[in-house]
């Protein structure tokens, strides 16, 4: 099954693999052939360092899916637990199991997208890897579609009447309804779990959608119905969400920046990228640290102004190249020596979008334009400057 050419995809359709891969693939239950049929149904699964969910997940897909002509589509973002390596092996005992190994990018709707993209199969489901999603639900997920050509989605929901978020603390139930309420409300989508990453739709849904959804985010649901042409029909089947069976949680700082700036997108991403606007926004964060640095460093340091404001410039031109990477570009966030040439980078052009600023409002205020008007316009043309610099020789990709 062709895939699209790219230098950082690599298709697991077998190989030799290691001692330890083999020993762990030949652990797993030899599973039996669901059909001989024309394949129906993708199973497209986003993993990072998940390797000890994976003989979990596919006898679950196993029993669920039993009958059905399926493939599962594993889209690996470059673990390091060798979670490519041992579907490799898995590949090699059963022929639905396929692996997309993503080198030098990250991120959870970028890594479906692929993947699903990938399949010549008519229906798609999404669903995790670590054991959170209840896998028996995609056999009334199918039947339902079936059932209704007019249908486009089924929506496994936490927040029917029968579902539930299992041993979630109080803290993380508020957060949830906080964001699925704002998504909701800012977005008109009515549906009671968009924040859902369990779901089933049909290929011409996907193709619909494609060319306005945003590769960056994690909440790939959301942004399918908001990006298709036309509204979705959905089918929303309740669920009881269950403790993660192994590894780590995903969820930090970077996946809430990345839900904050999907709804900005949203709103605004016909007129402004969303990326200018996460860029913007550590920049507002910057002027904080430095206006800090810069009082510290007088009032505790002793330093005269002219060298206290040198120490913030840096300090905070340091900490919105740190921020940046983590949030702005996390999926081709810099490490190692790539950094630090990134933040030299990074500082030098910054310098460059200083000068502009202070040269612009300077020419407009001199020019009777005002002094908040002259200083907006070079704080604006500062920020444009060193997002459109910065994303071309710090950020941009490998040719």
């Amino acid at each position: 099954m062709p895939l699209p050419s790219a230098p950082s995809i690599e298709l697991a359709a077998g190989g030799a693999g290691t001692a330890g891969d083999q020993s762990a693939a030949a652990a797993l239950p030899v599973l039996a052939q669901s059909s001989s049929g024309p394949l129906e149904l993708a199973v497209v699964v986003p993993t990072f360092n998940e390797r000890a969910n994976l003989a979990g997940l596919i006898g679950r897909l196993d029993r669920a899916l039993a009958g059905v002509a399926w493939e599962l589509v594993v889209v690996d973002d470059d673990s390091p637990d060798g979670t490519a390596e041992l579907l490799h092996e898995l590949a090699r005992r059963d022929p639905r199991v396929r692996c997309l190994r993503r080198v030098g990018r990250r991120g959870l709707s970028g890594a479906c997208i692929e993947g699903m993209l990938s399949s010549g199969a008519p229906l798609f489901a999404v669903v995790d890897a670590d054991g959170q999603h209840d896998e028996a639900l995609l056999a009334a997920m199918l039947q339902a579609l079936r059932a209704d050509p007019a249908l486009d989605v089924a929506i496994g929901t936490r927040y029917a009447e029968g579902g539930g978020v299992g041993d979630w603390q109080q803290q993380r139930q508020r957060l949830s309804h906080w964001a699925t309420r704002a998504a909701q409300s800012l977005t008109g989508v009515a549906v009671s779990d968009p924040m859902s990453g369990f779901f089933m739709l049909r290929r011409a849904a996907l193709h619909g959608a494609l060319r306005g959804l945003s590769t960056a985010g994690f909440k790939l649901l959301l942004d399918l119905l908001t990006a298709s042409p036309r509204p979705l029909r959905v089918i929303e089947l309740p669920y009881q969400f269950r403790p993660r069976q192994a590894g780590e949680s995903k969820l930090d700082l970077r996946v809430s920046w990345d839900f904050l700036m999907l709804l900005v997108d949203k709103l605004l991403g016909r007129w402004l990228p969303a990326r200018l606007i996460s860029f913007a926004a550590v920049g507002s964060l910057g002027v904080l640290v430095h206006l800090a640095v810069l009082r510290t460093g007088m009032l505790l340091g002793g330093l005269p102004f002219v060298t206290a404001q040198a120490l913030a410039v840096a300090v905070a031109m340091a900490s919105n190249f740190e921020l940046n990477n983590l949030l702005t570009y996390r999926d081709q966030r810099l490490r190692g020596w790539r950094r630090l040439s990134g933040l030299l980078k990074f500082m030098l052009a910054c310098s460059v979008g200083a000068a502009a600023n202070v040269g612009v409002a300077g020419w407009l205020e001199h020019g009777g334009g005002g002094w908040l008007v002259s200083g907006l316009a070079g704080v604006l043309v500062g920020t444009v400057w060193n997002y459109g610099a910065t994303a071309h020789i710090v950020w941009s990709r490998p040719r």
